[in-house]
């Protein structure tokens, strides 16, 4: 198959540009926050690999937070965020990028301190200022742009044709109907109005890294059991004495702020979240974030790959990034729904996920043994994530209006197209996702 990945890029803003930057970012976009996929600067729709992108600032204004852990807030300037989850490698997509884009970039780009790259030098630029997550999320690894189009083009051929199937025939027997349907696809196919292009097979290399990826981390936990069991009750004390003396910082989200973001949404049936803050100080909680984001990476990549991150099913990329030296992180998704239907969400379904990650925050809602209260704590929980929640000022999507569960469906569509369903029961499903 072919696996998806991502490239983060981030800079500083140059002194006094931020507004200027804002105002270029803001002639990409049609409706607010939404790019137009044939902007001048960074065409998003000509490039058949790109899923989602996004364009915003990093402005971290918490000192009121750090001041409550008594330590003097570092001062970090604005930073530009360009962001993308792309099918295949990273390295090709940014060289495609840096030729197709070369001048809309070095506009945006321009206005970062001590850009000045000419030629070539733009792509090794970019390469150079790329941040690696700490942890990624996909949906469903190996489904690609093009399969996505195809699939969703397969089930509107389809979802037209089975009425008149039904008023030609007759007939609302089933196995009639799906006949019918195979032989239209297969006639469309051969005419050249319609493809499903076959899967890329995964390379036995691949095969083989990620089979020693899902036995790796279960073999070397195992082989370190002894000595976490040694270290367990003097960690667990210093946890629970740091959770005990954190300050919860939960100020009531100021309500321009919301406003504004909140302009920024619901214009499709997918939305964007982009939040930063910070982590509170000390080496427990930096290596103890830093553990559990290489955990969720680990679940991510191994367990929660296909449609779901635990029960929450409407993600469809997000990544967890350190910036500012692992003072700072970084988190961004792509989400179906409200904001307010995604918080509740994860509250109801995986509270204990959320307070493992972000209970190393800031101003996170006090938590007891790292999973329990915290998240659960609904109020506290949504003002913490508004009061983080950053304007993503450009914001793409490859395949308007479909959702993930939408997504998942075409994929059960032309599966059960391409073999041979058994069963009326099996068949009436398949119809029914029509």
């Amino acid at each position: 198959m072919t696996p998806q990945t991502t490239f983060l890029i981030m800079a500083p803003v140059g002194e006094n540009k931020a507004e200027a930057l804002r105002a270029l970012l803001s002639t990409m976009v049609g409706e607010p926050g939404q790019a137009d996929p044939n902007n001048t600067l960074i065409p998003f729709g000509a490039f058949d690999r790109l899923h989602f992108a996004r364009l915003f600032l990093v402005e971290v204004n918490t000192w009121r937070d750090i001041r409550a852990h008594g330590v003097q807030p570092r001062p970090y300037p604005p930073h530009l965020v360009f962001l993308g989850d792309i099918d295949g490698d990273r390295t090709s997509f940014l060289a495609e990028l840096a030729t197709r884009a070369r001048d809309g970039l070095r506009q945006i780009f321009s206005h970062c301190s001590g850009f000045s790259p000419t030629g070539d030098e733009l792509l090794t630029w970019m390469q150079a200022r790329n941040v690696q997550e700490a942890a990624n999320y996909v949906n469903t690894r190996g489904r690609t742009v093009r399969q996505i189009r195809e699939e969703a083009a397969l089930r509107r051929s389809l979802s037209a044709r089975l009425p008149l199937l039904v008023r030609t025939l007759g007939s609302s027997d089933a196995g009639v109907l799906y006949a019918a349907l195979q032989s239209f696809a297969w006639e469309e196919r051969r005419a050249g109005r319609l493809f499903l292009t076959p899967q890329t097979p995964t390379p036995l290399r691949r095969r083989v890294r990620d089979l020693a990826g899902t036995l790796g981390v279960p073999l070397a936990l195992l082989l370190a059991a002894p000595a976490l069991a040694l270290a367990a009750p003097f960690l667990i004390l210093q946890l629970r004495r740091l959770e005990r003396s954190d300050p919860e910082v939960l100020p009531r989200p100021d309500d321009t702020h919301v406003a504004y973001v909140s302009t920024m949404e619901d214009y499709d049936v997918t939305n964007a979240f982009s939040a930063a803050g910070d982590l509170k100080p000390g080496l427990f909680r930096r290596y103890a974030a830093t553990l559990l984001l290489f955990l969720l990476d680990y679940a991510t990549h191994h367990i929660y790959a296909r449609g779901h991150l635990a029960r929450v099913q409407t993600i469809h990329f997000a990544r967890w990034v350190f910036f500012d030296d692992r003072r700072r992180i970084l988190f961004c998704s792509n989400y179906d729904g409200s904001l307010e239907s995604y918080m509740d969400d994860f509250i109801n379904k995986v509270a204990w996920g959320l307070n493992l990650v972000f209970s190393n925050g800031v101003g996170y809602p006090s938590t007891r043994f790292l999973i329990k209260d915290g998240a659960r704590q609904e109020t506290k929980f949504k003002r913490f994530l508004r009061n983080r929640q950053l304007p993503t000022d450009v914001w793409y999507k490859a395949y308007p209006g479909l959702t993930a569960h939408d997504l998942s469906e075409n994929s059960f569509i032309r599966r059960g197209l391409e073999s041979r369903l058994d069963g009326e029961r099996a068949i009436r499903r398949w119809l029914a996702a029509l």
